[in-house]
């Protein structure tokens, strides 16, 4: 090997960037995402925003990295690579929330998918409640795909989201804090059959429905928002993306495990991969 650096054939992967905490368990955040990633022919990127102790029973201790070493980690992927797209997970400082928010503004980040992370699987909640105003503030508007679930928007719009059609009016509320699109998940609505709920920046509505799996499911929306990150960055429109995500999601939960003591299943993102 002759130079500073050996001579390879240039990527043609698209470059994915996850901004989230990490699970030591294996099962959800920066974990899930690069799975996810790789599953969908990307190449994963990670700037750890969190660092978590957990397993399948639940979160044990969180530890946020000082402002200067997640800058640090965000500059010298920017300085480097291609980014594509970015997606978000947890971010549970004000701190962490304002310096990705300074990065993404300064670099003009693009196809951000924001999974607003609040409590995990195991009920433990992962932000401080001081970080909501910033979440809104800083970050909502540098999304172009939010993704929360039901209890993540009653947070974000602090009102109760009890059936469809409180699900539809939740997202027509989230849809001017963004600028982009909004996709509303419908797990935690009663009923057998699931139904998510993706409205356009133009006013279009989106649904996909698919039965409820008697699992207890972890890492689901670190897969999903990151399969939709995924797709952007290979050139799909938000709702293709989005439907692409969901199908990349109900494939890995049908080939879900559970590989601790615990009753939590993580989606097997390998058994998604779409080989037709």
């Amino acid at each position: 090997m002759s130079g500073k650096y050996n001579t390879l054939v240039p990527t043609r992967r698209p470059v994915v960037l996850t901004i989230a905490g990490s699970d030591s368990g294996g099962g959800a955040g920066i974990q899930a995402d690069l799975k996810a990633f790789m599953a969908l022919g990307c190449h994963g990127l990670s700037a750890i925003a969190a660092l978590t102790a957990q397993n399948t029973r639940g979160v044990t201790a969180i530890h946020w990295p000082p402002r200067g070493f997640l800058r640090a980690q965000l500059d010298a992927l920017f300085d480097d690579f291609p980014v594509a797209a970015v997606k978000i997970g947890m971010l549970g400082t004000v701190p962490v929330i304002e310096t990705v928010a300074e990065v993404l503004e300064v670099r003009g980040a693009r196809n951000v998918v924001l999974d607003p992370v609040m409590v995990a699987s195991s009920g433990a909640r992962l932000a401080e409640r001081r970080a909501l105003d910033a979440l809104r503030s800083r970050l909502l508007p540098l999304a172009d795909v939010l993704t929360p679930n039901l209890p993540e928007a009653e947070v974000l719009l602090a009102r109760r989201i009890a059936d469809p059609d409180a699900q539809a009016e939740a997202a027509r509320a989230l849809l001017p804090q963004v600028r982009g699109s909004v996709l509303l998940k419908g797990g935690h609505l009663p009923g057998g059959t699931l139904t998510d709920l993706f409205l356009a920046r133009d006013g279009r509505v989106h649904t996909w429905q698919h039965p409820r799996l008697p699992i207890e499911g972890h890492g689901t929306g670190c897969t999903l928002a990151a399969a939709i990150a995924a797709r952007l960055a290979h050139g799909d429109a938000p709702a293709q993306a989005t439907g692409a995500g969901i199908a990349f999601l109900q494939r890995a939960l049908a080939a879900a495990y559970r590989p601790g003591a615990g009753p939590l299943s993580v989606p097997d993102a390998l058994a998604a991969i779409d080989r037709s």
